[in-house]
């Protein structure tokens, strides 16, 4: 049978924690845009953005979760691409932010980046024990974990704002997070080109 088409049997433990995630990122996806809209946080709304994509990201890994190899490489290649054009969207709303020279309301950021914080410091638990399994759960294992270490620079984000009334904590830490975002992608693309391709 053509490995593309051939179906594993389904992990049911890496399906539940992979809907549970999933619905963990929505949620705070929401929470942070608005957040991020009201605060005029570039730190916020990158970290909404990721939230969107990780959710993105886990919706096609509960597809291939039990399919070939070959069907979660192509999903990890699409999580990458998904990653780095997030890394670019931060980077234009930096300029933006510039251009319009807003300062960011720390209360809101801090409040919202501390939620978010615990939110996805529960998810990378759920995920760390599959994060072995196959491409697909490491991929998803290595979003979460970008996931945790933003949200922690948020909230550095917001107490340097809160401090110095300058922008430019928040923008320093929505770059950082692009950065992190483009390592992330370049790690997750290269492993997935890697990968077996499908017989023919």
């Amino acid at each position: 049978m053509d490995d593309c088409c051939e179906i594993r049997p389904v992990h049911a433990r890496q399906r539940r924690v992979l809907t549970v995630v999933l619905g963990i990122n929505l949620a705070m996806f929401l929470a942070e845009v608005v957040a991020g809209i009201i605060a005029h946080s570039t730190a916020l709304l990158a970290d909404s953005v990721d939230m969107l994509g990780d959710a993105i990201v886990y919706g096609f890994s509960l597809y291939v979760i039990g399919r070939a190899a070959a069907w979660q490489s192509r999903a990890a290649l699409l999580k990458g691409f998904i990653m780095a054009a997030f890394g670019i969207g931060i980077m234009v709303e930096v300029c933006v932010k510039l251009a319009q020279g807003l300062t960011p309301r720390a209360e809101i950021m801090g409040a919202v980046a501390f939620a978010a914080l615990v939110a996805n410091a529960a998810v990378l638990v759920l995920l760390r024990r599959h994060r072995a399994d196959d491409i697909n759960m490491r991929s998803a294992w290595l979003c979460s974990r970008n996931d945790v270490i933003a949200n922690g620079g948020v909230l550095v984000a917001a107490l340097g704002v809160g401090v110095s009334g300058s922008a430019w904590p928040d923008i320093l830490v929505g770059l950082g997070i692009a950065a992190l975002f483009g390592m992330s992608a370049a790690g997750v693309i290269r492993e997935a080109l890697a990968a077996p391709k499908p017989s023919r």
